[in-house]
C-alpha cells in the first residue's frame, strides 16, 4: 500500500521507520509553539511540517514514541486520530510544565501508524447479549 505525504514546510522531514519491522512512522518536529495567551503550562505544540492522503478505508492513529517516557510529556488526547478525509498538517499536542525538559526543533515526536477499518454497520437493540465481564466497569477486573 501507498500513503501520500505532502512536506508543507522546509524544515519537514519525511515519515520514517526505523526498523523494516516497526509499526509506525517516525514524526519530527520542525518547531514547538506555546499557547498565545502566555500560560505555557497548558500545552506545547509540536508541528510536523507534514500531511497526508489516506486512503479511504484507513485511518492514521498519532501516538507518542516509547522516549516519551524519558521526559514528564504526555500526549493530550493519548492517541491522534487522522481521518483519511483530513489533508491538514499533523500536529501533536503535548502537556507541559515551566520545569519540563521536553523536545527541540528536530527532535522524532511521536509516530503514526496506519489501520485498516473494518465495515461497521450500528445496529440499535433492546437486549445485548450476556458475557463473562457483563456490566463491571473500571477496576472490575482486579488490579
Amino acid at each position: 500500500m501507498e500513503i501520500k505525504y505532502k512536506k508543507l514546510h522546509q524544515l519537514a522531514q519525511p515519515p520514517a521507520r526505523a526498523n523494516d519491522s516497526d509499526a509506525g512512522f517516525d514524526l519530527t518536529a520542525i518547531s514547538l509553539e506555546y499557547p498565545s495567551d502566555g500560560d505555557s503550562s497548558l500545552y506545547v505544540q509540536a508541528r510536523t511540517g507534514i500531511s497526508f492522503e489516506i486512503p479511504k478505508g484507513y485511518v492514521g492513529l498519532v501516538f507518542p514514541r516509547s522516549s516519551i517516557s524519558k521526559t514528564r510529556h504526555s500526549l493530550r488526547n493519548a492517541v491522534g486520530v487522522i481521518d483519511s478525509g483530513y489533508r491538514g498538517e499533523v500536529m501533536l499536542r503535548f502537556s507541559h510544565d515551566q520545569t519540563t525538559t521536553g523536545y527541540q526543533q528536530g527532535d522524532k515526536i511521536g509516530q503514526i501508524v496506519f489501520i485498516k477499518l473494518p465495515k461497521i454497520e450500528m445496529l440499535e437493540s433492546e437486549n445485548l447479549s450476556n458475557s463473562d465481564r457483563g456490566q463491571g466497569g473500571f477496576g472490575s477486573t482486579g488490579r
